[in-house]
């Protein structure tokens, strides 16, 4: 027996297909913004005042730390990139009213934007967990002399790391229960002063040039199974190195040395290279033989594209001018596009489907590119 109604041809038939009619609403809507703009970038004021810390999710929201709690609001807030919602605040207990100005800060958003994990000089040493869908904190955990340099997760979100440095500098990592570090206790492995560093480095007086000072920028590999962290030396022309190791033991693997001081490093999304700043200049490590080659372009923050070869970067300068730059590099043809200016960029990071990259100023600046439809 047949069960499908018939229709004669020509005839208008009603489809209840809300969800196409959704999506088609958004791509009209986005369709008319293109035709209205003569940029792919799309910039609005996120926040009023200055912080000199800041740090984007993959879904477009930025936690921003403040050393002054202004009208009793929180000293660590979280605003929406894509809305023009109220900022939400995120409240440690027995904060202290008043605080020194640039205490260290270190902030890292889990994959699907659910968790942050926040360290600040005015806390308590230890590593904060806040749910943000609860918009509270969940929980303390890891104890360090100082507030680390950098926190990371992996992409999977089964892992999590924090860089520090000092005198008893270490590189932890964690395992992530759930996809949420808040009940973390003991790091599943820390690394101290690694095997790569010549003995009068680490030997040094601590602050000596040439002196081993601690890790900073760090990242996991995409698959999750290798970690990069910056081995920092002190000394204004002292050269840092990239340190790999494996996941979640931290044996080394390799050490690759850099020209001057790295600022920001991502993996490549085949997991092949690294992508680094180092004293302004952008550079490609081949992970496997450990050679670096100079990239076409200045920077001094980066990511990469979770899918394709291509990498949002970040200038301080141009030259023959003191203006700064957002750009994207072809890291296929060796080629720089798509630039707009801008200025005291924290961070930048894409979204989690690749389609937009975030980037956020010190003075509050949201900047967001969306190439147009394909």
């Amino acid at each position: 027996m047949e069960t499908d109604e018939k229709y004669a041809p020509g005839k208008i038939v009603h489809a209840p297909g809300r969800a196409l009619a959704v999506r088609s609403a958004a791509l009209v809507a986005r369709g008319l913004r293109d035709l209205a703009r003569d940029s792919n970038w799309l910039i609005r004021k996120l926040f009023t005042g200055q912080t000199a810390h800041a740090a984007i999710s993959s879904t477009a929201q930025v936690a921003a730390i403040s050393s002054v709690a202004q009208f009793g609001m929180p000293r660590l807030s979280v605003y929406d990139l894509e809305n023009s919602a109220p900022a939400s605040g995120l409240v440690v207990p027995n904060e202290p009213p008043i605080c020194p100005p640039n205490l260290p800060v270190a902030l890292a958003w889990s994959p699907k934007g659910k968790n942050l994990i926040a360290a600040w000089g005015g806390w308590q040493p230890k590593l904060h967990s806040f749910d943000l869908q609860a918009r509270a904190l969940a929980g303390t955990f890891g104890n360090f002399a100082h507030v680390p340099r950098q926190l990371a997760w992996s992409d999977d979100g089964r892992y999590f790391a924090a860089a520090s440095g000092g005198k008893k500098a270490s590189l932890r990592v964690w395992e992530a229960a759930g996809g949420s570090a808040s009940s973390a206790g003991s790091a599943a492995a820390e690394l101290g002063v690694p095997s790569c560093i010549e003995r009068q480095t680490y030997e040094a007086e601590f602050g000596d040039d040439g002196a081993f000072s601690g890790y900073g920028s760090t990242a996991f590999s995409p698959d999750g199974k290798l970690l990069a962290s910056v081995v920092q030396i002190q000394g204004e022309w002292a050269d840092d190195s990239i340190l790999i190791v494996d996941v979640p033991g931290l044996r080394e693997q390799t050490a690759a040395p850099a020209q001057g001081h790295i600022t920001s490093l991502a993996w490549t999304p085949d997991g092949q290279a690294i992508i680094y700043c180092a004293a302004g200049q952008a550079y490609r490590l081949a992970v496997n033989t450990r050679e670096s080659e100079p990239l076409p372009a200045a920077a001094e923050v980066c990511a990469c594209h979770p899918h394709l070869p291509v990498c949002l970067c970040y200038s301080s300068w141009l030259k023959n001018s003191a203006k700064g730059q957002l750009f994207l590099m072809d890291l296929n043809r060796m080629s720089v596009y798509d630039e707009h200016p801008a200025e005291g960029i924290l961070h930048v990071r894409w979204s989690a489907d690749g389609s937009k990259a975030y980037a956020v100023s010190q003075d509050g600046l949201a900047y967001i590119y969306e190439p147009p439809l394909i």
